[in-house]
């Protein structure tokens, strides 16, 4: 059994995507397995990649997403504005007086933090969605693969029913061949 799936790997390796079989490399040897064996490919590549996710990559994802949304740009552009105003409103010694270094400093040490765990959840976007593109190539190249097996199928069928079609074809000839025997009681061309 072992030899007959090897034997129509082999075949498939050669007939669909033009390469021996130790030419494939372990994505096409797969994708060739489970469009042989019938069995889906499809999966949310998305979801894999987010279970395996460690909570400080959770924690980067989240802080890149708020820290991206208009919410995160209106509390901030808010909280700035209250900071300026309430130190020049001040009456007297301001906490943070003009030209509000400390609000500079604060400032200065939030990029810090935040351009680094923006960066790790852009790397880490990144790496899905090379593992979503890797997924949908093998897609691909299984529907490929399956429209492929489908038209070799489908060609097999017609040259059944044209093979079928030109033997009926024939025996027909052959029998009108007699009935003009027996007609004319001569052999055909005789008069």
């Amino acid at each position: 059994m072992a030899n007959n799936a090897t034997d129509k790997l082999v075949h498939a390796a050669e007939r669909f995507l033009g390469k021996g079989e130790t030419a494939l490399d372990e994505r096409e040897r797969r994708v060739l397995q489970r469009a042989l064996g019938q069995h889906t490919l499809a999966e949310d590549a998305s979801e894999l990649f987010d279970e395996g996710a460690t909570f400080g990559q959770r924690l980067a994802d989240g802080v890149a997403s708020f820290g991206g949304s208009w919410t995160f740009l209106i509390i901030f552009g808010a909280s700035l504005l209250t900071w300026v105003a309430a130190n020049l409103a001040w009456r007297g010694e301001a906490p943070d007086p003009y030209p509000f270094i400390f609000l500079n400093l604060v400032l200065s040490m939030l990029a810090a933090v935040q351009a680094p765990v923006i960066m790790m959840s852009q790397n880490r976007q990144s790496a899905k969605d090379r593992l979503v593109t890797s997924h949908d190539y093998e897609c691909n190249l299984k529907a490929e693969i399956e429209i492929m097996a489908l038209h070799d199928k489908l060609d097999r069928l017609r040259d059944d029913d044209l093979r079928t079609l030109l033997t009926k074809q024939q025996e027909q000839i052959e029998l009108l061949m007699r009935l003009v025997q027996d007609r004319t009681g001569d052999a055909p061309g005789a008069k």
